[in-house]
């Protein structure tokens, strides 16, 4: 049974359809029995349109979203994201930009030259890294270099710092870091550099945070309302009731997604894609849980830090208070090491201080 897509999209196949041609062809049959029941599952929701397909997969997105050779869609989302227009000159490599290797949590990575010379880089990340805007900040500041020496090399002799412009880093958190959920109405987080005293000065490297799983639970409860609504629908929403209400209220999506339904025809790519895009998935969840247990590790050892701290502080007044009652050293060290459990070596060590 479909979910309804097929009747915007025809070219949809059924499961059973799927699942033979699947089967005829001795890699993809290996490919497919590589993948768990419910990665299986998912799949086949997908190309049977019983699911939408996540467009912020990497490979899905870049095919859809390529600025390369279709910018202007890319154009119209970064316009209404910025609250300015938006023109894409060119696409930067960004593998020299990365400052760390940090890729595993990031779905989608790309890095585009507008008309005026900003930069804007535009993630997704599966999971929101920890200290996110230091390391926002981190990254800004190395684009913000790269385009310096870039620009630099071009002008020469001519260089002037007005020929540097704004960099833009957009960040998309399909799992949003905890301190976006103190804010569960507002899923646009714009950041830029302000003084406290009025003085304007233009310090070029400005923000935007989405987490779409904040904007998702509210698209719950008020529906599309926006077209940037649309739009961050058309990214994040897979559920084909969502689809077919953004395709008869915004229909210049629907060849979007016809594009998408078509790229499923051909089972050998689709199903690469998807591999991939599992492997991305299987490093975040690998990195989400070291970040996680170095966190745990960091607190503990901050804790028993101040532990031994407190410990050695009582050791050393314990110290003072028999020196002051004259107490032979020799009794100091005996009454430590019954009552710290301290070795000669330790009591020792401590009578020094």
């Amino acid at each position: 049974m479909n979910s309804g897509l097929k009747n915007f999209f025809p070219m949809i196949r059924e499961k059973q359809d799927v699942l033979k041609r699947i089967h005829k062809n001795k890699k993809l049959k290996a490919l497919f029995e590589n993948w768990n029941k419910t990665q299986q599952e998912e799949f086949l929701n997908i190309v049977t349109g019983m699911k939408g397909v996540k467009i912020l997969y990497d490979s899905f997105f870049k095919e859809i979203m390529n600025p390369e050779y279709n910018p202007e869609r890319l154009e119209k989302f970064l316009t209404l994201l910025l609250g300015r227009k938006v023109k894409i000159l060119r696409v930067l490599p960004n593998d020299s930009t990365r400052i760390a290797d940090e890729t595993s949590l990031l779905i989608m990575d790309i890095v585009v030259e507008l008309e005026d010379g900003s930069i804007a880089n535009i993630e997704v990340q599966k999971i929101g890294y920890y200290f996110p805007g230091q390391r926002s900040a981190c990254y800004s500041a190395d684009l913000l270099l790269r385009q310096y020496k870039r620009v630099r090399s071009e002008k020469q002799q001519t260089f002037h710092y007005k020929d540097i412009k704004n960099v833009y880093t957009i960040v998309f958190f399909e799992q949003s870091p905890t301190q976006f959920k103190d804010f569960p109405k507002l899923y646009r987080h714009f950041f830029e550099q302000k003084s406290d005293t009025g003085l304007e000065l233009d310090l070029l490297q400005k923000y935007l945070f989405v987490p779409l799983d904040i904007f998702k639970k509210n698209l719950h409860n008020k529906g599309i309302s926006s077209e940037l609504d649309a739009w961050l629908t058309f990214l994040s929403v897979d559920e084909p009731s969502y689809i077919i209400e953004l395709i008869e209220e915004y229909p210049e999506f629907k060849p979007m997604y016809e594009e998408i339904y078509q790229m499923c025809l051909n089972m050998e790519k689709v199903m690469e894609m998807f591999s991939q895009e599992l492997q991305k998935l299987d490093q975040n969840t690998v990195q989400y849980m070291i970040d996680i247990m170095q966190d745990t590790i960091d607190e503990q050892k901050e804790q028993l830090d101040q532990k031994q701290q407190e410990i050695t502080q009582g050791i050393l007044n314990a110290i003072n208070i028999m020196k002051e009652l004259n107490v032979p050293e020799n009794e100091i060290l005996k009454k430590l090491q019954e009552k710290y459990l301290l070795t000669l070596e330790q009591a020792e060590e401590y009578l020094k201080h």
